[in-house]
């Protein structure tokens, strides 16, 4: 059974910093597409950013610069380091497994293209 557990939200304040953290379990996702997507309240899920297989990356206009992706494959966890987060920065943060089986060349950030997902952890920006 294929879990993502996401952590490390919480709240800040503008200008702050936050680490979030997916450990995996039952998936072994060295091999494929991870990312980050982010969900605010009455918008839709985007893609925040993304790591491809063998750690090339991808992010959204609004992050570049300030967020970072990585991944610890003897760990099997996925990170996202956040600085300078502003208030538009809040949300729900999402991890994300392509589940395809295949390798990942390409890092992407579009949603329809991931089938497992985590519960989410919630990020709260405040000015």
């Amino acid at each position: 059974q294929v879990q993502l557990v996401e952590s490390g939200g919480g709240s800040v304040q503008a200008g702050g910093s936050l680490r979030l953290s997916c450990a995996a379990s039952g998936y072994t996702y060295s091999s494929s597409c991870m990312d980050w997507f982010r969900q605010g309240p009455g918008k839709e899920r985007e893609g925040v950013a993304a790591i491809a297989a063998d750690g090339s990356t991808n992010y959204a206009d609004s992050v570049k610069g300030r967020f970072t992706i990585s991944k610890d494959n003897a760990k099997n966890t996925l990170y996202l380091q956040m600085k300078s987060l502003k208030p538009e920065d809040t949300a729900m943060y999402y991890c994300a497994a392509d589940g395809s089986g295949g390798y990942c060349y390409t890092p992407i950030l579009h949603p329809a293209d991931f089938a497992y997902w985590g519960q989410g952890t919630q990020v709260t920006v405040s000015s």
